[in-house]
């Protein structure tokens, strides 16, 4: 049995016992595979799994890797699960690159302003696209913590003209935990975003705010109790993962595309 099978078969035990204990049932959360720093080759192992959706950080790291997962995200090309695979964006975007991040995801789950949701609509329109997309909410103090401050005006800016954006679909909202905190303030973090999505969505019917994207390796429990529909998990499946960008090659020069400097 390989490492990765085993660590699936760990994760899925406890995700189990999480719902149990919530009283939810294990099909009301879905598990996103955090493949950010990994290579291709381990999202395919982890797709010939049964794994279906997976999450990458940055538009430059993933345009490496999209051409050796073509196959597996074409219709019907996960022999082991009959689907194929999703990826999305879960890392914060910058708007000069919203036509390649539309062009390369199967959806956008951190839009945290309303020029990058004008942005990415204009690009999924010209190619005909409907791309889902989830609001990132901001909860945390921390300055490196992305997402829009639940009560600003740009917050509600966005949730009132989204829903003439017509090449944007939006499906809920994400949220970080802070890190390094008692579990009784992770769990209140998760608790304010679910009563957040309930407040909107009574202030903003036209919109689906259904999924609830919280929950990471270290606190994905915390985040089912209160009601996560979808965790992201990375650590805790594929091991301890790499820097990126990854090293220079050896008589690289400074600016060269393969040095994978960062976006």
């Amino acid at each position: 049995m390989t490492a990765l099978r085993e660590n699936l078969e760990r994760l899925e035990e406890t995700i189990a016992a999480a719902c149990r204990k919530a009283g939810r049932a294990r099909g009301d959360v879905e598990l996103m595979a955090v493949s950010k720093t990994y290579p291709a080759a381990t999202i395919v192992d982890a797709a010939a799994l049964g794994l279906l959706l997976f999450g990458e950080n940055r538009v430059q790291e993933f345009s490496a890797k999209a051409g050796e997962l073509a196959g597996w995200r074409a219709e019907g090309s996960n022999a082991a699960a009959g689907e194929p695979i999703l990826v999305h964006l879960i890392g914060h975007l910058q708007s000069n690159k919203a036509a390649r991040a539309a062009e390369l995801f199967d959806a956008v789950d951190s839009l945290d302003s309303l020029r990058l949701a004008e942005r990415l609509n204009e690009a999924a329109g010209r190619m005909g696209k409907k791309l889902p997309v989830l609001v990132e909410v901001k909860l945390s103090s921390e300055e490196t913590k992305a997402g829009l401050e639940p009560d600003s005006a740009d917050a509600a800016e966005l949730l009132e003209r989204l829903p003439n954006l017509e090449h944007l679909r939006v499906r809920g909202l994400m949220t970080i935990a802070p890190w390094g905190v008692a579990e009784d303030v992770t769990q209140a973090c998760f608790r304010s975003l679910r009563e957040l999505r309930d407040k909107w969505a009574a202030r903003y019917p036209a919109l689906d705010l259904s999924v609830l994207s919280m929950g990471m390796s270290g606190d994905f429990a915390l985040a089912i109790e209160e009601g996560a529909t979808r965790i992201r998990i990375g650590t805790a499946l594929f091991g301890k993962r790499a820097p990126w960008p990854p090293p220079p090659r050896r008589g690289a020069v400074a600016g060269d595309p393969g040095t994978g400097s960062p976006e």
